[in-house]
């Protein structure tokens, strides 16, 4: 039973994180190379808008800031789940070299096998999921300990040192590659969001869709997994099982988000801990709050770095980075 008051607070804090969202997306719209007058922005939506408006505004800014939206949840989802299944607070899909794999595998694919253009937006996911199961599976083994479990501090090491062996990988696989094709997976390294054309949302949205719910559904028992283990089994779940079944489901997310925008990190593991802060510790109560507090954050940096230099900006991974790093340094010292 959840005390009528936290979910009053949790209520009023997902206003106001909606509030963000609709502000920034309308400031979004108007920003730009391009810009669009606020003025004309409601007559541009209702279809009264010159082909100049509309195409800037529907070809241009809507589709970017509805992928850097999707995305952001995606991957504070994605942490989330990480920090309750290995109990630690450090653990986000950029840290621990989720999105590395995913990165290795897109860039694998987008380097060496032919790309039929119309499959290229919906095979991506798939092909960073598979990167990211991989590497996952790797680091999860390499943590794991037969009489103690799963450790946390090892994985968060483990991870770390996969990012940065991956990245190597695939500094490596550039190296001799075509110069169009260096210039892409660079931006991606880079955290640019590249993937700004409706049929990106539509290869993205479904993956949020059915995990997002999936996880709320889940939510006790990441509750329980937060627990000590032998208080885990003591109270009947499969930790084994369950675990693995929300580390797919944080791969999953992460993997989807990350084919689309490029390697960001941090984002999965600012949102939840701002969420925790906000209404406790309990997944039913900050899971919602942090999929919002992750749509925005990544939704503000990009908006925020595209304005900054133009006509090229700063990528969005750059930007999360500036805040994201300061703060994993200080809950490294505060844990």
């Amino acid at each position: 039973m959840i005390h009528p008051v936290l979910v009053k607070k949790q209520r009023f804090i997902l206003g106001i994180a909606l509030l963000l969202i609709l502000v920034t997306m309308i400031g979004g719209m108007g920003l730009g190379y391009s810009s669009l007058s606020y003025d004309r922005l409601l007559p541009t939506l209702m279809g009264q808008g010159t082909f100049k408006e509309e195409f800037v505004l529907y070809s241009v800014r809507l589709p970017r800031i509805l992928i850097t939206l999707l995305a952001g949840m995606a991957l504070a989802l994605s942490g989330a789940i990480l920090q309750g299944i290995t109990r630690n607070d450090l653990a986000d899909p950029g840290i621990i070299g989720i999105n590395a794999g995913a990165g290795v595998a897109i860039a694998v694919f987008f380097l060496f096998f032919p790309i039929e253009a119309g499959s290229f937006v919906y095979l991506l996911p798939l092909v960073a999921f598979g990167g990211a199961v991989l590497t996952a599976f790797f680091i999860y083994v390499l943590a794991y300990s037969k009489n103690a479990g799963l450790q946390p501090v090892s994985l968060v090491l483990i991870g770390v040192g996969f990012s940065l062996a991956l990245s190597g990988a695939m500094i490596v696989l550039i190296s001799a590659s075509d110069r169009t094709k260096v210039d892409f997976i660079a931006k991606w390294l880079a955290g640019n969001i590249w993937g700004t054309d409706w049929p990106f949302i539509w290869a993205l949205l479904p993956w949020l869709v059915v995990l997002v719910p999936f996880t709320l559904y889940k939510a006790n028992r990441l509750n329980l997994l937060g627990l000590s283990e032998p208080a885990a089994i003591g109270v009947g779940v499969s930790v084994e099982r369950e675990r693995i079944h929300m580390l797919l489901t944080a791969v999953a997310l992460a993997a989807s988000a990350v084919s689309v925008t490029g390697g960001i990190s941090f984002i999965g593991l600012m949102a939840p801990h701002i969420a925790k802060a906000l209404v406790g510790p309990r997944n039913q109560l900050f899971i919602p709050v942090a999929v919002l507090l992750g749509g925005w954050l990544l939704l503000f940096a990009d908006t925020l770095g595209r304005n900054i230099i133009e006509p090229s900006g700063v990528p969005a991974g750059v930007m999360v980075s500036f805040i994201g790093a300061p703060y994993f340094v200080y809950l490294l010292l505060k844990k």
